[in-house]
């Protein structure tokens, strides 16, 4: 299917992106993206550079995205929860030749001390966004998609972002190539109207957000979560294609029936959802109250997309996440050998990426600890069954040695969910003098339940050693804004006081 620069004619009049009552159509956010890449480059943006994006859900996030091509460069999307320190160490080790920022943000920007120009979205003065785009050259440039994105950091979650710079992708036309390639995997087409649920500086969202608009389709953005909402932009715009993440689904489900059944969702054909592993109760329900949509799960991570799986496969092997992607192997190792475990045995995960290699930013030591040979792991651990569908047992880094034994929490966690009071949960290991660590859980409840009735259904389904020592029942979970659960708020506290981590 031809991209957006190849129909930009046909597409000029049609709606690109819509937030919060406004609308862009292709012609408007073309003029006024080659308008922002005039303005940047006369701050100093070269080609080749990267443009740094702080903005939250809104429509000039779009337009710096398609900016950042026109000017030939990439776009780096920055979390705008960022606190100074953190914004400071992502400006500076990335080498960004501009930001836009929202002007809500300029505190935080400016303890970061940013050396690279900064132009502010919401800021009314002569130096503003608006003032700045309306002053700027009006020649349209050429080709506002594929946007180039070599660089992408990661959430950060078990230390500072990690840069990961895909080098194949600086080359247009592998990109181009990467994206009719998706287009043909997901069947994405210009009458689409996305839904972007997830926080746009993400690469999930986005990711899919951008190939709507290579397609010619309509993105409708959500400013913030909340899943009336989304069902209500689901049935006014009968939208067609989304993103989400288990947290979305959990969130959904968590509105009563005769809520959910007061929406039409029958538009809605295909749904990918990533992000972390989804329960497969969970993943049921979701299944069972949208048996006219494609649901598909896909396993992948800002280094490389690995594996995907449709409902029908799903049911038939549940919680497997699929098989690999086109051109693209999995294998599974052992951890402390690197040779490859039997079928059905766990290991690490190591992925063969179809379109070359990755490297993190500025760090060779952790780029060399990722590859092994031609394949890679961010270690996350899993095994294959006789047919090569791959399952996720947990992440090395959630490992718990209860008693020189290693205990996976996501086992524990899946069986936790089953409970219909269980809205969500984690399972993590704190200090024991004899075992060195026992398993804890933390469960948010949209019900009533005990205790020990949470501990009676784990021992039904588990062996004792795996069963949680104790569970602690809380009003919410703390979550990152992709709606991850933040285990290691969880989990800190309880080794405050030792010497030790594990």
């Amino acid at each position: 299917m031809a991209g957006y620069s190849q129909n930009y004619a046909d597409l000029a009049g049609h709606p690109a992106v819509r937030h919060g009552g406004r609308e862009l159509i292709y012609g408007e956010l073309h003029r006024r993206a080659s308008r922002l890449a005039s303005v940047l480059e006369r701050d100093g943006l070269s080609p080749g550079g990267r443009l740094a994006i702080m903005l939250p859900n809104r429509v000039e996030f779009v337009e710096a995205l398609a900016a950042s091509a026109k000017a030939e460069c990439s776009a780096l999307s920055v979390n705008w929860h960022l606190a100074a320190p953190e914004l400071a160490y992502v400006l500076t080790d990335s080498g960004a030749g501009a930001l836009v920022a929202d002007d809500s943000l300029r505190d935080v920007v400016e303890a970061a001390g940013a050396t690279c120009p900064v132009l502010y979205v919401g800021d009314d003065s002569g130096a503003g966004y608006e003032a700045r785009l309306a002053g700027a050259d009006t020649d349209d440039l050429p080709t506002p998609w594929p946007c180039s994105w070599p660089v992408v950091y990661t959430s950060g979650t078990t230390g500072r972002p990690k840069g990961v710079v895909h080098g194949a992708l600086a080359d247009p036309e592998v990109l181009r190539a990467t994206q009719e390639a998706l287009v043909g995997l997901w069947g994405y087409r210009s009458d689409d109207v996305h839904v972007v649920a997830g926080p746009l500086y993400h690469a999930g969202p986005q990711g899919y957000a951008a190939l709507t608009l290579y397609t010619g389709g309509t993105v409708e953005i959500m400013g913030s979560w909340d899943a009336a909402a989304f069902l209500q932009l689901v049935e006014e715009r009968r939208a067609t294609t989304t993103f989400l993440t288990p947290a979305h689904f959990i969130r959904l489900l968590e509105l009563p029936t005769e809520e959910r059944s007061r929406y039409d969702v029958g538009s809605l054909r295909h749904v990918i959802h990533a992000g972390a592993p989804c329960p497969v109760g969970v993943k049921r329900r979701i299944l069972e109250w949208w048996p006219h949509t494609e649901v598909w799960e896909v396993y992948g991570m800002s280094e490389g997309g690995a594996t995907r799986v449709s409902a029908a496969e799903w049911l038939e092997r549940p919680g497997t996440v699929g098989l690999p992607w086109p051109g693209t192997e999995v294998r599974i190792l052992d951890p402390a050998t690197l040779v490859p475990v039997e079928t059905g045995t766990d290991g690490l995960i190591y992925v063969r990426p179809a379109r070359g290699r990755f490297h993190y930013h500025n760090d060779r030591n952790k780029t060399d600890n990722a590859w092994h040979g031609d394949a890679f792991t961010v270690g996350d651990v899993g095994h294959l069954d006789d047919d090569g569908w791959l399952y996720l047992t947990d992440r090395a880094a959630d490992l718990v040695i209860k008693g020189g034994v290693n205990v996976y929490p996501r086992t524990i966690e899946d069986v936790l969910h089953e409970h219909p009071a269980v809205v969500d949960c984690a399972v993590f290991g704190i200090p024991d003098e004899r075992d060195g660590e026992h398993l804890h859980a933390v469960v948010e409840l949209r019900a009533d339940a005990t205790v020990e009735e949470l501990l009676e259904l784990c021992r039904q389904r588990l062996d004792p050693w795996s069963c949680p020592s104790s569970i602690e029942i809380v009003e919410q979970l703390p979550r990152d804004p992709n709606g991850k659960v933040l285990k290691r708020h969880l989990r800190e506290p309880h080794w405050a006081d030792t010497d030790r981590r594990i």
